[in-house]
């Protein structure tokens, strides 16, 4: 597929990284920033971008150890992404609060951000995101004992060995995705490797988890803290549905943390929305940008 909108990138310096990020739309266009999830990076929001009606300068980086940003080779610490959020806004928007949208782990850090820098943030917009569901074994304990074996072994990259064979594994993943949309994706969120073959592109660090225990009162303090508008996409098949569908008063609990909160549906979609129905995320996100 041939993208409707390009977009262009720039390496910046950031907390002594240096990161990657993306632009989509002329400067002067209003700005909004886009951040992506766990195991993606910002070329994931290019179904959405060709969807927008309007003009926007959308800004999307690639997190610490993803995409083109800077790897570190070593174990990630959650908390740098909340440093690396206020650094990035700092750069590109110091003096006016800003428009987020948010998928997945990227709604994880810009849910909590806001509550905490309230100030900072005019607009979010969360998809697909409402909080983990802490495993009934999450113990510390066995997490830093789980963690220090992983430490051992160098983590393994995912390789493969052309794009198509990559593009088959994403079908595969996601039934909703067209093959196009997969080649696209095959490219865009891959690297080529010395011997030719594809690594996907995050670091094989990213895939150790961190000993930390979820608690997602600490997440809803946040939320509560939040004094922007904030819309929350709902994919009909996707993780919100998985972990709160059968827990409706769970879900109404953590819903009603938000102040001013709007909540939509994004149909026939998996959690992946800016893949399975772009045009409907695009939809949503514009009317609630451009409200009154």
């Amino acid at each position: 597929m041939i993208p409707r909108h390009r977009s262009r990138t720039e390496k910046i310096d950031l907390r002594g990284l240096r990161y990657n990020v993306r632009h989509w739309g002329p400067q002067e266009a209003p700005a909004v920033f886009f951040l992506h999830g766990r195991m993606d990076c910002s070329p994931t929001f290019q179904f959405v971008v060709d969807a927008l009606q309007q003009q926007w300068h959308v800004i999307a980086p690639d997190w610490r150890g993803y995409g083109e940003s800077e790897w570190l080779g070593r174990p990630y610490w959650f908390y740098d992404y909340y440093a690396d959020l206020h650094a990035l806004l700092e750069h590109y928007s110091p003096q006016r609060p800003a428009r987020i949208v948010a998928h997945s782990m990227g709604a994880n850090i810009a849910g909590s951000y806001a509550g905490a820098r309230p100030e900072r943030v005019a607009q979010l917009v969360m998809l697909d995101f409402l909080g983990l569901k802490r495993s009934f074994d999450d113990t510390s304990p066995r997490l830093i004992d789980a963690w220090l074996k992983d430490l051992r072994r160098e983590p393994v990259p995912g390789i493969f060995y052309h794009t198509d064979e990559f593009a088959g594994r994403l079908l595969d993943l996601n039934p909703r995705l067209t093959p196009e949309r997969a080649a696209f994706l095959a490219r865009a969120t891959s690297r080529v490797r010395d011997d030719g073959a594809l690594d996907v592109a995050c670091d094989p660090w990213q895939r150790i988890a961190a000993p930390t225990v979820y608690h997602a009162e600490d997440a809803m303090e946040c939320w509560r803290k939040i004094t922007a508008p904030v819309q929350l996409q709902v994919a009909e098949h996707g993780l919100i549905r998985q972990r709160f569908g059968g827990d409706p008063a769970e879900f109404s609990r953590r819903a009603g943390c938000f102040q001013n909160l709007t909540q939509v549906t994004v149909e026939d979609s998996g959690h992946n929305v800016q893949h399975d129905q772009p045009e409907q995320v695009a939809a949503h996100l514009e009317a609630f940008l451009t409200r009154d």
